[in-house]
């Protein structure tokens, strides 16, 4: 499970002053569900999700991953998450099996284990085509898979994707979502950024819309569009979020 209350961070800007990027979220995900965190850019879905990764301190609220508190048992939550987005960075100067090597002995897996987790990834997302060419060389796509096998090497509990298909072609962002879907299959806890509505639309259970870092709405798809009374996700959000269309001249 992921929990949040009254989740806040605020950043000194020297031309803005306090800019509260995460202004009182609460959020609830629960295992064998996909959570959504819907909102522009900029609007604080990645700050909410580097506060639960342990990257960066909340100013204030509380947070929880897997049953450990984020600020104080900051190593536990890390051993119990998978983070990934399209901003991910790879060692160029490895190949791809290499990097889960790496990765492998960070988070402790040894000897039969080892293999036994890289086995299985290389064979999950299919990197026996170019697995052993070096990293710098693979297209964005190919760099993706790696970036997903090196996320599932020790089996997280909880997976976090930051906009995970951004930039992304049809095919491997396909793939990529099939992969969400079946994290859901296994039980795990999901939670899913995006901006893009057909995703939300098609992953979440669960979707929060957030704006200017506080959550506006929030419910399966078709409670938003009860509450909304539109059509589509697309005009929902829209609708939740304060967008007034400009009238033509």
């Amino acid at each position: 499970m992921v929990r949040t209350q009254g989740l806040v961070k605020v950043f000194p800007d020297s031309k803005r002053g306090e800019v509260r990027a995460v202004d009182g979220v609460d959020i609830e995900a629960q295992p064998g569900r996909i959570f959504g965190l819907l909102g522009v850019n900029g609007a604080g879905k990645t700050t909410v999700l580097r506060i639960l990764s342990t990257v960066v301190r909340a100013t204030a609220g509380s947070a929880e991953v897997a049953g450990f508190d984020v600020s104080q048992q900051p190593e536990k939550v890390r051993a119990s998450i998978g983070f990934l987005s399209t901003s991910t960075a790879l060692y160029g100067r490895l190949t791809g099996r290499e990097v889960l090597q790496y990765f492998a002995g960070l988070y402790g897996l040894s000897g039969a284990r080892l293999k036994e987790r890289i086995d299985f990834a290389w064979r999950k997302l299919g990197l026996e085509e170019f697995g052993d060419r070096l990293c710098d060389k693979l297209s964005t796509g190919q760099k993706q898979r790696v970036s997903i096998a090196r996320t599932i090497l020790h089996d997280p509990p909880v997976l976090f994707f930051d906009e995970p298909t951004v930039g992304l072609d049809v095919v491997t962002s396909q793939t990529i979502m099939e992969f969400i879907e079946e994290a859901r299959i296994q039980g795990k806890t999901v939670v899913f950024s995006t901006h893009i509505m057909t995703e939300a639309e098609r992953l979440c259970d669960e979707i929060a819309i957030i704006h200017h870092g506080r959550i506006c709405g929030r419910g399966s798809v078709s409670d938003l569009l009860a509450a909304t009374g539109e059509p589509t996700l697309e005009q929902a959000f829209l609708q939740m979020v304060g967008y007034r269309r400009e009238p033509v001249a």
